[in-house]
This record gives C-alpha cells, structure tokens and sequence, in this order.
C-alpha cells in the first residue's frame, strides 16, 4: 500500500513579479486538482507580504512526478526561472500515525 505524499512549498518571487507567479500557480489549479493522483492542491498568499504557500497531497512520488511533467506545470516552472529571488524551499512529508 503506497502512502499518500504531502507538499508544503514556500515560493518567493520578486516583487516587481509577485502577480505574475501568484497569477501563474492560481493558473493551474483547475488542471492540477482534475489530475489522477492529486487529491489536493492548495495555494496561499502569506500574512506577510511577497511569498506564496503550497500545500499539495499526492497519492504516492508517481504521481507528483507525472504533475512535475504536464506542460503547464513545466511553463510555470520555467516562468519561475526569471520570477523568483531564491529556489522555492519545498518540503516531503508522510502523515505518521492514522489519519
């Protein structure tokens, strides 16, 4: 039995584009929920000005790789090349216990 997979992303962008990355990952959230494996995906501005929050809940690392390969999941990485001041910090993590 495979375990579900949790994503929490932090994305900075530089300011002069912090529209163009939210707009971009608010994009492709209508495509990336009807994928197979996800069972969630979550976007969230920060309290604190200039960064954006992930949470994602994938069925097993398959399934985040095959997100990681859709075009427009490789457009918004690519746009996010020139966007962002620092990689996103991305956590993986298993739930523990029952849940």
């Amino acid at each position: 039995m495979t375990k579900p997979l949790f994503v929490f992303a932090e994305i900075t962008p530089k300011p002069q584009h912090l529209e163009d990355a939210r707009d971009a990952i608010v994009g492709i959230i209508d495509q990336t929920r009807t994928e197979p494996g996800c069972k969630s995906f979550e976007v969230f501005d920060g309290l604190e000005a200039g960064s954006l929050y992930l949470f994602e809940e994938w069925h097993d690392q398959s399934a985040l790789d095959a997100h990681y390969g859709q075009p427009y999941t490789a457009a918004v990485f690519a746009s996010y090349e020139k966007w962002l001041q620092k990689p996103p910090t991305i956590h993986k993590l298993s739930r523990l216990g029952t849940g």
